[in-house]
């Protein structure tokens, strides 16, 4: 991580290509969603579910080789490959959902889908860490492989769907589609609503994750373990919440969790902000042990976990009301319209969060401004809770 490389020539490098890597796999989600959508409701979901993890293994096999032969420009070239990839897969792996449960069930099917994302980035991310340092390049490409490999088997046992419209001509004008899918989701306010909602997650979620490593190193002076433990409680932390919102709910397409998950990660925000100590010195980094051995850390930590929980509450009931909400033959464009305006609020989130700091806003202090602005969110869903609810989808 940028933070913890010693020498300047390869910080800057690394400053360089970690927004080059994020742009070239977000990119295909401005470009691809919408055709990906109108493709995924004119077919059979399952089929096309499939087809997609088939695609992946080659793709897979062709990074198993450019790790093997350490090249950054292949790697960045599958990196866009599978930016496409997933810019198709994201509509179906949501609108599929009301097709395969019935509605008491939705709920809990997306828990499931939202804890199980976050569950597997992070054992990708420490399984990544552990073979590359401890058994080099061809475990890893042995595991990327093999993770394909097995994504494509599990895809054979999703049952069959019948196609949710007529199929006609894909629009491979890739702007025109997009806008047509963004402008058709404007004007259904519920699922549009909904998209709000969950657009707002990702940008919040994105300025944590992203500052995470600079808090560690600058502000609490600790080794870069530490922010594995970070990135580990915020993971565990959002499957909790994604699990909690359904009990809490029993199973009932509701979004009256939704402004209580918000009131949650704006007060547990701001209590971060408070709980940060000032800047660390120059010295050595705090460890792993010495860090969980001083009690002031489980305030920090406790208020980590309580975010990234707020935020599954939060979130959850959205990603429901929105497949609720939209008809069935346009349900996965409403899915890949999400997709698209989710990757603008993370580009957002991105650019705000360097102009920020540019002018001098601490990390503290970032996560003090997305607390309260998320206390503004919980006020509005509170206000909107009448107009976002299934009856609007008769």
């Amino acid at each position: 991580m940028i933070a913890y490389r010693a020498d300047a020539g390869g910080q800057f490098s690394a400053q360089l290509m970690i927004p080059l890597t994020a742009g070239l796999f977000m990119l295909p989600f401005f470009l691809c969603s919408a055709t990906g959508g109108q493709i995924a409701d004119e077919s059979d979901k399952a089929w096309l579910i499939r087809l997609i993890k088939l695609i992946e293994i080659p793709v897979m096999l062709a990074a198993a080789g450019g790790v093997l032969a350490g090249s950054a420009a292949v790697l960045l070239t599958l990196l866009f490959a599978m930016g496409i990839v997933a810019a198709f897969f994201g509509p179906l792996k949501y609108a599929i959902l009301p097709d395969l449960l019935p509605p008491e069930e939705l709920l809990l099917g997306n828990a499931l889908v939202e804890a199980g994302t976050f569950i597997a980035i992070l054992l990708g991310t420490i399984a990544g860490m552990v073979i590359a340092t401890r058994h080099g390049s061809a475990a890893v490409a042995g595991l990327i492989v093999a993770v394909a490999l097995a994504a494509w088997g599990a895809s054979r046992q999703i049952p069959p769907t019948t196609p949710a419209a007529r199929g006609r001509a894909a629009r491979w004008n890739l702007f025109g589609a997009t806008v047509r899918v963004l402008r058709q989701a404007a004007q259904e306010p519920g699922p549009f609503r909904s998209m709000l909602g969950i657009s707002w997650f990702w940008l919040a979620g994105a300025t944590y994750l992203s500052q995470f490593p600079a808090y560690v190193r600058f502000i609490l002076g600790a080794e870069e373990l530490v922010v594995t433990l970070f990135l580990s409680l915020f993971s565990i932390g959002i499957a909790f919440g994604s699990l909690l919102c359904n009990r809490l709910l029993a199973g009932r397409l509701s979004a009256s969790c939704v402004p209580w998950g918000a009131l949650g990660i704006g007060l547990f925000s701001i209590d971060l902000w408070l709980a940060s100590p000032p800047p660390s010195g120059a010295g050595e980094l705090m460890t792993l042990a010495a860090f969980l051995g001083d009690p002031v850390h489980c305030r920090i930590l406790a208020d980590l976990f309580g975010i990234a929980a707020s935020g599954g509450v939060f979130v959850v009931p959205l990603y429901a009301l929105l497949q609720a909400l939209t008809k069935r033959e346009h349900r996965a464009r409403a899915i890949a319209a999400n997709n698209i305006v989710n990757a603008a609020a993370m580009v957002i989130s991105s650019a705000v969060t360097m102009a920020l700091i540019a002018i001098g806003v601490s990390i503290p202090g970032l996560f003090l401004l997305t607390g309260t602005a998320t206390l503004a969110v919980a006020v509005l869903f509170w206000r909107m809770l009448p107009r976002l609810t299934v009856a609007q989808s008769a």
